[in-house]
């Protein structure tokens, strides 16, 4: 099986470039954030004549969240994180396909900070880490895969030195990260580059593309029961160097078959 995650930035904007993406990658689940899309103008129909069931979670003008699945309609299980009833924004859906849990996610990118955005981004970090806590505690194959708006570590920046106090970098949100490993979640892309520098985003100023500046804040972390499936991992770089691209490309991981009498199997490095 094979997972990807692609912030498109703007799903109607950019849907014939990411209909061709779909049609080369064939991805079977692909987690899209940055719909900048209401829920009735998501193009669900184009993607079902391209062979995709969808769930999504539009808001208008920005954010949004979407769970793609070829040749099957993805089972949804929840959309917005628990723990705060006043919270509007579209940054989370869940489904189910192919008997793995998928958590797509758009987590806030909290500039300026410190401030009132960043504050906001601390407390949203902290709800999913109590959900996916949860979710650990029932040893389901599962992935969060999204646009976490996170460098975890200095190699996942062409730059450290200038990114101290972004709110992509600052120590609080990289500790929320750690967290999130720490409580069993495993970082697919660095699991299996452990050295390697992999950027997922470029920004569209100062040739940041060309000159390979870049930052690695699309992830996919899996949970233990799903991790010993892991095969291969990583970033459809060319996809950022199309006309009119997002300034993300998809990441993405291969899984193998789970093995018989458990979902998991054996907890074995990749």
């Amino acid at each position: 099986m094979r997972i990807a995650t692609f912030n498109v930035n703007g799903v109607n904007g950019r849907l014939p470039l990411l209909l061709d993406w779909l049609r080369q990658s064939k991805p079977d689940v692909a987690c899209l954030q940055e719909l900048k899309a209401p829920q009735e103008r998501f193009p669900a129909a184009e993607l079902e004549q391209a062979g995709y069931g969808a769930v999504w979670l539009g808001q208008k003008a920005w954010n949004g969240v979407a769970i793609l699945a070829r040749g099957e309609m993805p089972v949804e299980t929840r959309r917005g994180l628990p723990g705060d009833p006043d919270d509007i924004q579209s940054r989370y859906i869940e489904a189910a396909v192919g008997g793995i849990l998928i958590g797509c996610l758009y987590a806030p990118n909290g500039n300026p900070a410190p401030g009132a955005k960043f504050d906001y981004k601390l407390r949203w970090l902290e709800r999913l880490r109590n959900y996916s806590a949860q979710m650990l505690d029932l040893d389901l194959p599962m992935v969060l895969a999204g646009d976490f708006n996170i460098m975890p570590e200095e190699r996942d920046v062409y730059a450290p030195e200038r990114w101290r106090d972004d709110a992509l970098f600052r120590p609080e949100v990289r500790a929320a990260f750690a967290d999130l490993r720490d409580d069993g979640w495993v970082d697919a892309l660095r699991h299996l580059h452990p050295e390697a520098r992999l950027y997922t985003f470029w920004k569209y100023l100062r040739n940041a593309f060309a000159r390979d500046a870049g930052l690695r804040i699309d992830h996919l972390l899996l949970s233990p029961a799903l991790a010993s499936r892991l095969v291969s991992a990583g970033v459809d770089r060319a996809v950022r160097g199309r006309d009119h691209a997002s300034d993300h490309a998809p990441a993405w991981i291969t899984l193998d078959a789970p093995t018989r009498g458990h979902a998991g199997g054996d907890r074995r490095t990749a």
